[in-house]
């Protein structure tokens, strides 16, 4: 039986979604499937790694318990060793647990677990894991990079503008009157690197977009300013998949622009701000599902998604954010999440996929994908030191 290391929890400002995605939606399913020994690491608030069973309890995490257990407990020791080795020293006469890797599911979201950090990891240990690599996760982490390479393969975006905040902290008038220059309120403010739209506001005139920025500065050295799209749609697309791509629903948040998700909207209050109601459940039950739009612009939105997981060299698994002018049927790139939180599994089980099947073909997606890299020749011999 393989042995899978289920890897949540981190230092980012996601830390807790990661502790529901990793229970609920990872861990769970791989264990239904009878295939595999599942084991979690949890990694917490600061840094230190944690190997045991008692981590896929979340009543563990709910009742604040995990700070105790985290006292009386000994971080894990990760060996490299052609591979991945998970080592705990239990105290007791220095009784050591040793356990092999065969393959990593990744469930950490945003800063070191969604935006590559953890993939070059696992990538020098080479070990097989789940989701996408290195490259794609940088450029979709970096909200700026992934819609400078998406407008470079001719998918549509958002006017916008980025500046760094060392800048804005030099010539903020500049930067603020460079953006009233250019871009028409209202506005979109966001830390170029976080996700579960952490720290993003809609602004509607020059006071509050200069508050957005230095709240956006708080948790991000990046800034991107973006228009907002007139007569708006919103949709996502989960994609499968690493050279053939399957695409599950096109999914319609239920929300205006007024009430777009902030972190609040998408996990606090089930996604019901702003008091929409009427459409299918979606995992936090806000969402159109699949989205009732004309068979040409659902057509047209599944290809940009498609396009653009393919222009930034995604795999395994992530979900594409676009956006619709439903007035001249524009599909604009928004962003793309490279973990969706919890997977996406409600969309995957409309769309014909059960949880157990998602985890098992993202699982068959990596080890297909590490296999493709092992007949990679990484090596070259030379006779460059003899002259040494």
């Amino acid at each position: 039986m393989k042995t899978i290391a289920v890897i949540f929890g981190g230092r980012s400002t996601e830390h807790d979604v990661s502790i529901v995605t990793a229970l609920a939606s990872v861990i769970k399913p791989l264990e239904l499937t009878k295939q595999y020994k599942v084991e979690s690491i949890y990694v917490s608030k600061d840094g230190a790694w944690y190997w045991d069973d008692k981590l896929k309890d979340i009543k563990l995490f709910t009742s604040g318990d995990i700070r105790d257990f985290l006292h009386k407990s000994n971080p894990v020791s990760v060996q490299f060793d052609g591979g991945m080795t998970l080592i705990k020293s239990s105290g007791i006469a220095g009784r050591k647990t040793i356990k092999k890797v065969d393959l990593v599911f990744p469930a950490m979201h945003g800063t070191y677990g969604e935006d590559g950090s953890l993939m070059g990891l696992l990538r020098m240990a080479n070990v097989p894991f789940v989701g996408c690599d290195i490259d794609g996760s940088v450029l979709s982490m970096d909200k700026v990079l992934a819609k400078q390479v998406a407008e470079s393969q001719d998918v549509a975006v958002a006017a916008y503008q980025y500046f760094m905040r060392d800048n804005f902290a030099q010539k903020p008038k500049q930067i603020l009157d460079n953006i009233e220059k250019d871009l028409k309120y209202p506005l979109f403010v966001k830390p170029a690197h976080l996700g579960s739209s952490i720290g993003i506001s809609r602004v509607k005139n020059r006071s509050e977009l200069q508050n957005a920025i230095e709240v956006a500065c708080h948790y991000d050295t990046k800034v991107l300013v973006e228009e907002e799209v007139p007569n708006l749609i919103e949709v996502t697309l989960p994609i499968l998949g690493n050279e053939e791509l399957k695409p599950a629903l096109l999914e319609r948040p239920l929300t205006s622009p007024e009430d777009f998700f902030d972190f609040d909207t998408k996990y606090l209050q089930g996604g019901k701000k702003g008091g929409k109601s009427g459409g299918s459940k979606g995992a936090q039950g806000y969402s159109e599902l699949p989205a009732k739009l004309d068979k040409a612009l659902y057509e047209k939105a599944e290809k940009v998604g498609i396009d653009t997981y393919k222009a930034l060299g995604l795999a395994g698994t992530a979900r594409i954010d676009m956006l619709i002018d439903k007035k001249d049927g524009t599909v604009y790139f928004n962003e793309v999440n490279p973990l969706p939180g919890g997977l996406y599994a409600h969309n995957w089980r409309a769309a014909g996929l059960s949880s157990i099947e998602l985890v098992q073909t993202l699982v068959r997606l990596a080890e297909e994908r590490w296999q493709e890299q092992q007949r990679q020749n990484t090596v070259f011999n030379t006779n460059y030191l003899k002259q040494f």
